[in-house]
């Protein structure tokens, strides 16, 4: 085996990148490295090189010989190949095609008001509680379970059990783990969808429910939305308290002027590093990009968190500013044909968050130091098992 840098890289801040992505894109903006399962790819840490290959229907997320594909992980998820060649590209236009109308941006500003009411309610609570309180439990879980609950059509009884199972599902160490909760996230999702048939409402789940789409695909995409639905936003709403507690002047320009909650969100969204796991693509056939070929059946490691924080294209990259003035919109969404449908919900979530959250405990502060905050490095979406604060 040749000598590469091997992946994970160390970093010693769970709020920061790994200084190894900025000193690999200094040489080479795509390079060669070593996955964590040992498997040879190429690592993109340059924000024009990542956004190109996001736009390139010559990758994609299937592979010929998925059996000996390169493999980035064991999440049963986004850690190897998943789909047909042949059949991905429509079957990723039909999903598109289904679900951008429930996803649009105007559908989720007409949900901002419901949002909102959600966001109040949970804040009241808080209220009534004596301090110290764990945050993620009292806020950063449940509103986008709650939402996630209401647009798709999943019974919000059923919370615990579905979190749960999610919890399984992006454990990137454990492959068994993962692929155990991947069938009972389908099981029960599809028991949701089929129950729709009988009794269908205006939610996602009913439309899908209405789709003339294989039972099989439809299985797929209900688990997919309610995994991701969810589970990314809670992190990011964790992240974003940090980051402004980390920023005290940030956080003071927010309090005195809630009109910058727009920018805060996206700059929180630029930096933030919830997880180094990084998206997994495959050549489809020989592409050179920047000078570099990739051969067709080759992996490729998309690193949004290092091409967020490209010099080459955002001044002072690793500074937080919810005032910055940005030309070229950050990759957390990913971009182009693989933009994400659920942007647009994860921005009405945590602009409703974050600007209320501090307006009504303006001297919110973490109980514990932060460097006592466990990661959950084995999750697919990393984040903290828990985030103590006081007021």
């Amino acid at each position: 085996m040749s000598v590469l840098p091997q992946l994970p890289f160390e970093r010693a801040d769970a709020l920061d990148v790994s200084p190894m992505y900025k000193t690999m894109r200094a040489k080479e903006p795509i390079t060669k490295v070593r996955t964590p399962m040992g498997d040879e790819a190429w690592l993109v840490t340059g924000y024009e090189q990542a956004r190109s290959i996001f736009a390139d229907e010559r990758f994609g997320r299937s592979h010929p010989t998925p059996e000996t594909a390169p493999r980035l992980s064991n999440s049963v998820l986004l850690g190897g190949p998943s789909g047909d060649p042949a059949t991905e590209k429509a079957e990723h236009d039909r999903f598109r095609r289904l679900l951008t109308p429930a996803f649009s941006a105007r559908r989720m500003q007409a949900l901002s008001g419901r949002v909102e009411q959600l966001v109040d309610g949970l804040l009241d609570r808080m209220e009534e509680q004596a301090p110290p309180i764990d945050l993620h439990e009292w806020l950063s879980a449940p509103l986008p379970i709650s939402v996630i609950c209401e647009l798709l059509g999943v019974p919000y009884e059923d919370r615990d059990h579905f979190r749960s199972i999610a919890e399984d599902m992006g454990d990137v160490t454990d492959p068994e783990r993962s692929a155990s909760a991947y069938a009972r996230m389908k099981t029960y999702s599809r028991g949701v969808v089929l129950a729709k048939r009988a009794d269908p409402g205006e939610d996602v789940y009913s439309d899908l429910a209405r789709a003339d789409l294989p039972d099989e695909e439809i299985t797929y995409i209900a688990a997919g939305l309610l995994f991701a639905g969810h589970e990314t936003t809670v992190n990011q709403i964790d992240h974003g308290v940090l980051l402004l507690l980390n920023n005290p002047d940030q956080l003071e320009a927010l309090k005195r002027d809630p009109s910058l909650v727009p920018g805060a969100v996206e700059e929180m969204l630029r930096v933030t590093v919830l997880s180094e796991h990084g998206v997994l693509r495959y050549a489809r056939e020989d592409v050179e990009i920047a000078g570099i070929t990739i051969r067709a059946g080759e992996a490729v490691v998309l690193a949004t968190v290092a091409a967020n924080r490209d010099e080459r294209v955002y001044p002072d990259p690793d500074r937080f500013d919810i005032t910055r003035e940005v030309r070229n919109p950050h990759l957390a969404f990913g971009y182009a044909i693989r933009f994400c449908l659920g942007a647009n919900l994860a921005r009405v979530e945590l602009r409703a968050v974050f600007g209320s959250l501090f307006q009504r405990f303006p001297k919110l502060r973490l109980a514990v130091p932060v460097e006592e905050l466990t990661p959950r490095a084995d999750q697919l979406t990393g984040g903290f098992t828990g985030l103590p604060v006081t007021w």
